[in-house]
């Protein structure tokens, strides 16, 4: 039987399930699981904000847009399979890693088997692809540019680019101008240098959330050598990246509005800064050694990475506002 209610809880958190609880769910549970659910919700998002800057720009299709959507989802949750199979097999997560202590690691912890992560990896991957395929031959060679790009990262995310410092750089490329400017490309069939840019203020926000949980996790990948950027720009500068990140969302959005592609409207994320007073608090102190009494039981060990994921929706929802208001005034000119 579907257990919709655990649908909707693998799509907003990270479940925490004992083997007989897996065993007891549907496929589809085990699925949204397996392939941290929740966290796609950043992907999706990337894809909402291509479909409504096409839809500004009077090109939007919705079969093109769902099939866009679809297929980054698709990508991102192979993505994560593919992540948790590889660091398994390099034993980055035996020894309750970081990795395990917030959501079920389906192969460490034998809820499938290396087998079945094969065949979830070659089904959801395969569905992806076969999805790419369809918008190469729709968009020509743009598009089977931006299919081998993300291929690449896909595939090479968790070895070697996360090993060498290069996976947050890759997380701003992809769910910047990768996502965005190209998912605007295939629904409009133009490239638009101003969506590239204007993607940045998103992106900046997944990028900041990656470097919060590398933050977390920076002594356990010092032991385990996985020289994340965190890692090779120590604690104290990583936390202040971060937060230059997210006041660059500030900076990327202002520019595009005094530069006239976004209207006045855009300046809603403005109203992300009461929720931005409270990351710029805890980033600035360093990680504490225990969970702090007003944290929920269930969030810890995430510190850096909860407040940046909080943080990253609150603002992406202020600019997804603005951005609807901003189409209903250029739609009314």
């Amino acid at each position: 039987m579907p257990n919709l209610t655990m649908w909707g809880k693998a799509l907003t958190v990270m479940p925490r399930v004992t083997k007989s609880d897996w065993d007891d769910l549907d496929l589809v549970s085990r699925w949204l699981i397996a392939t941290r659910a929740a966290v796609i919700v950043m992907t999706f998002t990337s894809a909402v904000f291509a479909g409504l800057l096409a839809f500004r720009a009077g090109a939007f299709d919705w079969l093109l847009w769902l099939l866009v959507t679809v297929g980054l989802c698709l990508a991102h949750a192979t993505n994560n399979l593919i992540n948790d199979l590889t660091d398994h097999w390099k034993g980055v997560d035996r020894g309750n890693y970081f990795r395990t202590q917030y959501g079920p690691q389906t192969v460490e912890e034998g809820f499938l088997s290396v087998r079945q992560m094969l065949l979830y990896i070659a089904l959801t991957g395969l569905a992806a692809l076969a999805v790419g395929v369809y918008l190469v031959v729709l968009r020509g060679q743009v598009a089977l540019l931006l299919l081998a790009l993300g291929a690449f990262f896909v595939l090479f995310y968790t070895f070697p680019l996360k090993y060498i410092g290069l996976g947050e750089p890759a997380v701003l490329a992809v769910w910047g101008p990768l996502m965005v400017g190209g998912g605007y490309f295939i629904i409009t069939g133009e490239w638009s240098d101003n969506v590239a840019v204007a993607s940045l203020a998103y992106a900046l926000g997944p990028t900041a959330v990656l470097f919060g949980k590398h933050i977390d996790k920076l002594e356990a990948d010092q032991g385990k050598r996985i020289r994340t950027l965190p890692v090779l720009l120590g604690e104290r500068c990583s936390r202040h990246a971060v937060l230059a990140m997210l006041l660059a969302q500030f900076v990327v959005v202002a520019y595009l509005v005094f530069a006239g592609f976004f209207s006045f409207a855009l300046l809603s994320c403005l109203l992300a800064l009461p929720s931005f007073k409270r990351v710029w608090t805890i980033y600035r102190q360093p990680r504490p050694s225990e969970p702090p009494d007003e944290l929920a039981g269930s969030v810890w060990p995430l510190w850096f990475v909860a407040a940046a994921f909080w943080y990253t929706r609150r603002f992406g929802g202020f600019f997804l506002l603005g951005l609807v208001i901003d189409i209903a005034l250029v739609k009314l000119r």
